[in-house]
């Protein structure tokens, strides 16, 4: 598991490391590490330019003594100072290596068109969103060729991940110290992060972290894996609320997704013509309400419709949501929500559906694009108005559970971009409301799920376009291959 504490809680444990450490050895643990990683790309690229953005604080102190060591190793370092001077650190150092300082009224330009490699040490953890006017400048000069690699974070980027800039730094590599930070996990800031490298520096935080991202290792460590003893009760019974008339395919889609996850019985209520495509491609699959240990209650669901079996459909959601089981509530059953219920509940909108929902529930208009703008914020005030854990499918995934539960933020990014696709949604709430089934906290069934449901996508075909029927299709192979893994 991949973990992360906010910047105040790693600049606390920096300073207690220093007061142990000789002056300057965390700072040159930290630029020996960026130096190995910087050195590593330059061999693979063939390159040798490397040019510092170098700011006022200890990111740039890290970049400048990790030029030093490259420039040592016979690499053409050269450093862009700001309007700032640079006061932190030893400068006879670096100069002594060969690094080459360009001065603000320098020839910055020229010295930036010849990069291979950009170490971005503007801004650290720090910082505010947002850059310093020269610093746009340098950023806009970067060649397209230039690998950039940011010291700890991207300059300019939120470090709480909450915020996006678009005039901070997109990096292709950011090499942090110790441990992960927000910024580097949650959804508003992760695409600027790009490849994500962590570099031990003895650094330990205290306490719990802020986010969390599941590996491949959670798998075998979380998925609920039959024994001998097991029957198809004891693994798991799942009801099915979902398709109508109108969205059919969405019952087919859960309910493939369902049974391919491990699931020891499916139980489906549905319309008409969704029962029919579920009988004839889930055999195993029993109709009709009864006796189960969670619910998945939405895809596909029309709440409005008046088409044959919908009230009776209807009836049976309402019965769940009322119910002390585990609920899963998906598109059209997110209508249903009116606020706190009994059972463990994980609610999966996206970001227009977490509009809508908000935007009922509090009475006061929430916008798609505000959302878009502050995923872990509008999150985080769904989870508190309805108990539920919320979470909130996109490029990078959240899994926020409700602040009094005192749990971290989860955050999955798996799937590759041809995963935006209809029905997905539809595979995802199958495979996560079966992890319910089978005794997962909403927690964790939503987080992995989104990893198993994002690799699945990959797998399915790996570079290239894919649907959502193969994607639960391919559910089955993708557990056993995490698990054997």
């Amino acid at each position: 598991m991949l973990q992360a504490w906010s910047a105040q809680r790693v600049r606390a444990a920096e300073e207690a490391l220093m007061g142990e450490l000789a002056d300057g050895e965390l700072m040159a643990r930290a630029a020996e590490g960026l130096a190995e990683v910087c050195r590593a790309r330059l061999t693979a690229s063939g390159g040798s330019r490397v040019v510092v953005l170098a700011g006022p604080g200890n990111n740039g102190a890290d970049a400048l003594y990790a030029a030093a060591h490259l420039a040592d190793g016979g690499s053409d370092c050269v450093a862009l100072q700001g309007g700032w001077p640079l006061a932190i650190g030893d400068p006879e150092s670096w100069l002594a290596a060969g690094v080459r300082v360009v001065a603000p009224d320098g020839d910055w330009v020229t010295a930036l068109a010849d990069a291979d490699l950009v170490i971005d040490g503007v801004l650290g953890i720090g910082g505010r969103p947002g850059l310093p006017d020269e610093a746009v400048a340098w950023v806009d000069a970067i060649p397209d060729s230039a690998y950039v690699v940011s010291v700890d974070l991207p300059s300019g980027q939120d470090p709480a991940g909450e915020t996006p800039s678009d005039t901070g730094v997109f990096a292709d590599e950011t090499v942090t110290f110790g441990v992960a930070k927000p910024v580097h996990l949650l959804p508003a800031t992760e695409p600027a992060v790009g490849r994500l490298t962590v570099i031990d520096i003895g650094l330990t935080v205290q306490g719990a972290p802020d986010v969390e991202r599941l590996d491949f290792a959670d798998v075998a460590r979380l998925w609920p894996v039959p024994t001998d003893t097991d029957d198809k009760y004891s693994r798991g019974v799942l009801g099915v609320v979902a398709g109508g008339e109108d969205y059919s395919g969405a019952a087919v889609l859960c309910c493939t997704a369902a049974v391919g996850a491990g699931l020891g019985m499916l139980r489906y209520v549905g319309t008409p013509t969704p029962t029919g495509l579920v009988r004839s491609a889930i055999p195993e699959a029993v109709h009709g309400d009864g006796r189960v240990q969670a619910w998945v209650v939405g895809p596909g669901l029309d709440t409005g419709s008046r088409a044959r079996g919908s009230k009776a459909q209807l009836d049976v959601a309402r019965a769940a949501l009322d119910s002390e089981l585990p609920v899963l509530v998906d598109a059209g059953g997110l209508d249903l929500v009116a606020g706190r219920r009994a059972g463990p509940t994980l609610l999966t909108p996206h970001a227009g559906e977490l509009a809508r929902l908000l935007t009922r529930l509090e009475d006061a208009e929430t916008t798609r694009p505000e959302v878009a703008a502050d995923p872990l914020g509008h999150a985080r005030r769904a989870a508190d108005l309805t108990g539920a854990t919320i979470l909130l499918k996109g490029a990078t995934t959240l899994v926020v559970p409700p602040t009094s539960a005192g749990l971290a933020v989860r955050s999955q990014n798996d799937a590759p971009p041809w995963l935006a696709t209809a029905g997905a949604g539809d595979v995802l709430a199958g495979v996560c409301g079966a992890l319910l089934a089978a005794g997962l906290s909403p927690l964790d069934a939503g987080s992995l799920g989104a990893l198993v449901h994002g690799v699945a996508a990959d797998r399915a075909n790996p570079g290239g376009p894919v649907r959502a029927l193969a994607v639960a299709h391919g559910i089955p192979e993708t557990v056993a291959h995490l698990l054997v893994r």
